[in-house]
């Protein structure tokens, strides 16, 4: 009986796809991640035209190499000292207590402003996790607490609950009973709202959630 060779061709062919794939995982994140970041800077840098040169078209093209992006950074800083400053702090106040008074612009400024302290500073929001079930009882989803009483609008013992949607900034406000929600006090607020818009994919952090207020 012949020996017959060993064809090792489909082996080898499938180790150089698999080699591929393992590349592309390690490469593809940090490819996208410095683009992003390329992407932002030079989208900042171009509210600063600070340098400019003429494009082969007879048109203008904004070459300031993250010059405008790092005056913004430290401009902000400095409008935060200043803001928690006691005596400009004042002058910023009333500059935000007339931007909420103003006819016509009340409704935008308020609206961004509550948005943005939602995320960050003293009245953060979306910092009490919770698994919430509204169609079924054993089938939750998981959202943050951002009322803790929904009286207001007719609703005893109800509290509003903000659900974030997978791979998406979007998401919807919930009037859900009490005895509905579960709080998630172990879980990390980022690390939650990681979770749900990574679609379960991102995996909370080991450590354990630091003692709410």
């Amino acid at each position: 009986m012949d020996n017959q060779p060993i064809r090792t061709d489909g082996w080898r062919w499938k180790k150089v796809f698999q080699y591929f794939l393992q590349g592309l995982l390690v490469t593809a994140p940090v490819v996208i991640t410095g683009y992003l970041v390329y992407w932002f800077v030079s989208s900042v840098d171009n509210l600063l035209p600070i340098f400019q040169e003429e494009t082969p078209e007879g048109g203008l093209s904004t070459r300031n190499y993250g010059l405008g992006f790092i005056i913004i950074i430290v401009a902000l800083i400095v409008i935060g000292y200043l803001s928690s400053n006691f005596i400009t702090s004042r002058l910023f106040s009333f500059f935000d207590q007339f931007l909420e008074k103003a006819p016509g612009i009340k409704f935008i400024y308020s609206s961004i402003k509550d948005f943005f302290e939602a995320f960050a500073g003293n009245k953060r929001k979306f910092n009490k996790p919770v698994a919430v079930s509204l169609h079924q009882p054993d089938v939750f989803q998981i959202g943050f607490v951002t009322d803790e009483d929904a009286s207001e609008f007719g609703f005893t013992d109800y509290i509003t609950v903000y659900i974030p949607f997978s791979y998406s900034f979007a998401g919807q406000t919930y009037l859900v009973p009490r005895s509905r929600v579960r709080p998630l006090d172990h879980i990390k607020p980022a690390d939650a709202m990681k979770y749900v818009v990574s679609g379960g994919i991102a995996e909370p952090d080991q450590e354990p959630a630091p003692p709410r207020e």
